[in-house]
Order: structure tokens, then sequence, then C-alpha cells
């Protein structure tokens, strides 16, 4: 509809400064003339929109205007309020700042939509706290100190000193460039680099956090999905892998990718069961994923995996195997 694009429109000019008419056009999946004609309407209804002459130039709004939030339509708010039941803002900070969002959003919906969107948005859960098993998700808790003072140093761009915990260090005092915060399944992560090195650290183990004055050394602009990639590629890649030959039910082979970092073969043996050589993180990964599967996987090489792995059967069995 024409409203929803004019509305559109506005937003990409209150949100990203002045744009070309070819670039509104990309972004609005329109031609070129279909925005002259856009901003022309926008005028004519008192919108202050400008256009500026130049190799720079494009269109503009006047500094400080102000939009109402009009022209949701029936998906976008019903998009809205799904978005405002998931719990990543938990991990930032930001869960009270969430809910006031949400009611404003609700407030500012048209009549017609309001009770409709609203229904629909209680029909839908994203990310319960317990699956059809009732395992609980490992949700961390950050102080909200201590989440206020990272996110208030990745959104100024400033330097962040943090005290961080890492696994079986002791907690030490470190200063870095903040890039980004990602959550994934509710632990939360801050993208950073220190020295000029990347850096990931996880929010629950930041102690205590400090923004500095000093600006921070990173780039205007991050793909912060693209960088997650490369980080979590650098991740798996990393550490004291190690690479194992297994037998396994063909029912169980998804279950055993799953938690693999890699497979690198799999061929059928003779019995139906498949052999598998995979990777893993390194050697309590590999005990734990195998040890996962029971009987319906066989270790066969390396040896101390098959070993390790029938220890701790039998000390499972000797365990159970006397009268209580």
């Amino acid at each position: 509809m024409r409203a929803d694009r004019l509305v559109s429109l506005v937003l990409l000019l209150r949100q990203r400064g002045r744009l070309s008419a070819a670039t509104l056009a990309r972004e609005l999946e329109v031609s070129t003339r279909t925005v002259l004609r856009d901003v022309e309407a926008l005028s004519a209804a008192g919108v202050p929109i400008y256009a500026e002459r130049g190799r720079h130039g494009g269109f503009a709004l006047l500094p400080g205007f102000q939009t109402e939030l009009t022209g949701l339509n029936h998906d976008e708010a019903l998009a809205l309020l799904v978005a405002g039941s998931r719990r990543g803002a938990q991990v930032f900070g930001l869960g009270s700042a969430l809910a006031s969002a949400m009611l404003k959003v609700v407030d500012a919906l048209p009549e017609s939509y309001r009770d409709t969107a609203a229904g629909a948005a209680q029909r839908l859960l994203i990310d319960p706290e317990t699956d059809l098993l009732s395992r609980r998700s490992a949700a961390e808790e950050v102080p909200d100190t201590v989440v206020a003072e990272v996110r208030r140093a990745v959104f100024a761009g400033h330097k962040l000193r943090i005290h961080y915990a890492a696994v079986d260090q002791t907690p030490k005092w470190r200063t870095v460039d903040p890039i980004g915060l990602v959550t994934v399944r509710d632990q939360g992560y801050l993208l950073a680099t220190r020295s000029g090195e990347d850096r990931t650290y996880r929010l629950s183990r930041v102690l205590a956090a400090e923004e500095l004055d000093e600006p921070a050394q990173r780039p205007d602009r991050v793909d912060l999905d693209r960088t997650w990639q490369e980080r979590s590629t650098q991740f798996r890649t990393g550490g004291d892998q190690v690479t194992v030959l297994v037998r396994v039910d063909p029912a169980r082979q998804k279950d055993l990718a799953g938690t693999a970092l890699a497979v690198h073969a799999e061929e059928a043996d003779a019995d139906g069961w498949l052999r598998l050589e995979v990777s893993f993180q390194d050697s309590r990964h590999a005990e734990w994923a195998l040890w996962q599967l029971a009987t319906q996987a066989e270790a066969l090489a390396p040896q101390w995996l098959r070993n390790s792995l029938r220890d701790r059967a039998s000390a499972v069995a000797g365990r159970h195997g006397e009268s209580a």
C-alpha cells in the first residue's frame, strides 16, 4: 500500500539521514520515479523533506522532525508484540524498557488492530523456558549494573574495562574495544578486540565493568551477523580438537552430528550401522557426546576414548549392582 511505503520512506530518512533517490528506490523496491512522486506527496502533506543537489546530494528531513508511531499494519504490529516475548532483552538488561515499549506500541495501534494483534500474540510462544522434556534452558543471570555499563560503552563507542573471570583462571581487569552484543540461547556475549586481536567474552563471566572516556578503536559500521559467524568458525576450528572414528545407529546419526564440530566421512557397515569420522572440541566433549548415545554408538578409535567410556560404564554398573 502507498501509505505504508510513505511511512517507510519517512522512517528511512529519520533513521539514516540523507539518502539518494536511487538508495530509497532500492530500499523500498520501487522505481526512482515513484520515489520522486512520494517525496512530492509528503512535502504537500507538510512533512519537512527537502532535496540537496550535487554529487553527494539526496533527500533529508529537517533536523528535529518527529513522527508518531502510525502506519503499522496488523502483521507489523504482531511482529513487534511477538518480539517482545523473546528473552534476549533480559540478557542485555533491557527487559523493563522492552515492556514499556510494548505498551506504547499497543497504545499507538489503531483501535481496530489493538485487540486482534494482542490476542494473536498470545497464541504464539517463542523460546519457552522448558522444552517438552521439562528441561529448563540455561538462562544466565547478569547484574543490571554490569550489563548497563557494557551496553553504554558499546553504543557510545568507548573503550571498556571489564573484570573478567575466564574459565579456570583468576579474574583479571582488562581493557577492550567493544564491537557489539550477541545473545544465543539466552547466553549473552560481548564481541570486542583487545590490542587489535579478536576477543569474545561471555557476559555472565564479567564481574564488573567500567565505561571509559577514550574512544574505542573499531570500524564505524559492522556486520554483526557475519562477525559472529566468523568468531564461531574460529572457535570450532581452534583449541585441542580431537577426531574420532565411531559406529552409530542410523536413528541417532543426527544426534551425533548435531553435537560434533564436523563430520568428515560417513559410510554404511554391513549391519546397517553408520561408520563416521567426526571432530570434537576436546577429549571431554568427545566423551560426553558418545556417552549420551549409550548403546546406540561405539567408539572405534582412538583407544583412550574407548578406555574412558568403558571405565565410566564399569563405574556406573558397579554403583548400581549393589543392593540398596
